[in-house]
């Protein structure tokens, strides 16, 4: 159980994590003309994300069992 708490904090940690970056990039007046260093930005971001959904899904896969 304790590991499925793990997870959950892991989720929700790195979910903020990309949203506070997503938040950041939004806010750059760079967008419109992307470069080299916001497009590492945004695959970080996106890195984040994903390990958040896997992290949630490993939480919610966990549950169901005994």
């Amino acid at each position: 159980m304790n590991d499925q708490r793990a997870s959950l904090r892991v989720c929700l940690v790195l979910a903020v994590f990309g949203a506070v970056s997503f938040m950041a990039m939004l806010g750059r007046p760079s967008l419109s003309s992307i470069r080299a260093v916001d497009m590492i930005h945004l695959i970080g971001t996106g890195m984040c994300f994903g390990s958040a959904i896997v992290a949630f899904v490993w939480y919610r896969r966990g549950r169901g069992s005994p």
